[in-house]
């Protein structure tokens, strides 16, 4: 006997689905651009104490 589940229902593509993600993407950049300007304005010092180098920020705020 076979047994066909009927409950679930595939995933309905629409032509708006990217539209879902956008929030999620503006703020996701939006803390790695807080980030990089946050780091940019410390000194090269206060970047060694915390066990980065000035040419660290960029990488790390991607």
């Amino acid at each position: 006997m076979a047994l066909i589940d009927i409950t679930r229902s595939a995933p309905i593509a629409t032509p708006f689905a990217w539209a879902a993600s956008v929030p999620a993407k503006l703020t996701s950049w939006n803390e790695a651009r807080a980030t990089r300007k946050a780091l940019s304005q410390l000194s090269v010092r206060e970047l060694d104490d915390i066990g980065l180098i000035p040419g660290d920020i960029d990488r790390i705020g991607r």
